[in-house]
């Protein structure tokens, strides 16, 4: 298996044979609105042409809407052909742009002997999280290869460290900017959050990714690997690919 990190959340995936994209934001620096005004997003550059990104996608999955997650310039671009899996309730806001294979998964889903599980996922705190709507993970399992448990865009909380308990998966992709607004609690996880899953899961390769590509983020890489070095975290063990960088996992 090879995940590699395009930016923010955006990853080519090569599993059980196939690849896939995952959150496609591929909008150009500074072409989308600020989220903390600070400075427009996204603050840097693919770093790819946006071609190598989708060049033999053969489906797309996608946690949710927010414009970071999947943007115009990823629904102009890819073919209004390619399968999408997402989660219940985005499927006609797909469909609206053209796509013709979407597939909510409210579940389980199995594509190219892939299975899909949906997990929840909580986008911050309190009222926020409630306006910040629906979010969704999922479980990745194939025959033969490792047990990937994508977090997505969530806090660490009970349902999350519950999944984990579960699954026992091999490999944890987390989003770990510590986004806020303002004086919000952050609405992704932090650097303590992220250690936390690394210590609830010692077992598995945790991959940090969602870091230094929004000006609402407050973890920087760097931040990151701090605070794990803190808590006896190896590198080897906790993973903060740079953008561009693919990390390879075998079973």
């Amino acid at each position: 298996m090879e995940i590699q990190l395009i930016r923010n959340a955006t990853l080519r995936v090569r599993f059980n044979g196939r690849l896939f994209l995952v959150d496609p934001f591929l909008a150009a620096r500074e072409t989308i609105r600020s989220f903390a005004g600070i400075s427009q997003n996204p603050i840097v550059e693919l770093p790819m042409p946006l071609e190598a990104v989708i060049d033999g996608v053969e489906m797309v999955l996608v946690s949710h809407l927010h414009p970071d997650h999947f943007d115009e310039v990823a629904m102009n671009l890819l073919p209004k052909t390619l399968p999408i899996l997402c989660q219940p309730g985005d499927e006609e806001t797909i469909r609206a742009k053209g796509f013709v294979d979407v597939t909510p998964i409210s579940t389980q889903h199995t594509w190219q002997g892939i299975t899909f599980t949906r997990t929840p996922g909580r986008h911050g705190y309190d009222e926020l999280a409630e306006r910040m709507g629906n979010v969704s993970g999922f479980v990745w399992q194939a025959m033969g290869e490792p047990t990937v448990y994508w977090m997505g865009d969530t806090v660490w909380y009970e349902p999350v460290a519950e999944i984990v308990a579960q699954t026992q998966p091999d490999v944890i992709v987390t989003h770990s900017s510590g986004a806020k607004f303002g004086d919000s609690l952050p609405i992704v996880m932090d650097a303590g959050q992220t250690t936390a899953v690394c210590q609830s899961a010692p077992n598995a390769t945790v991959i940090a990714v969602h870091l230094e590509s929004l000006d609402h983020g407050t973890v920087s890489r760097a931040d990151l690997r701090a605070a794990a070095a803190a808590q006896g975290i190896s590198d080897a063990r906790l993973r903060i690919p740079a953008d561009g960088e693919t990390v390879e996992i075998r079973s």
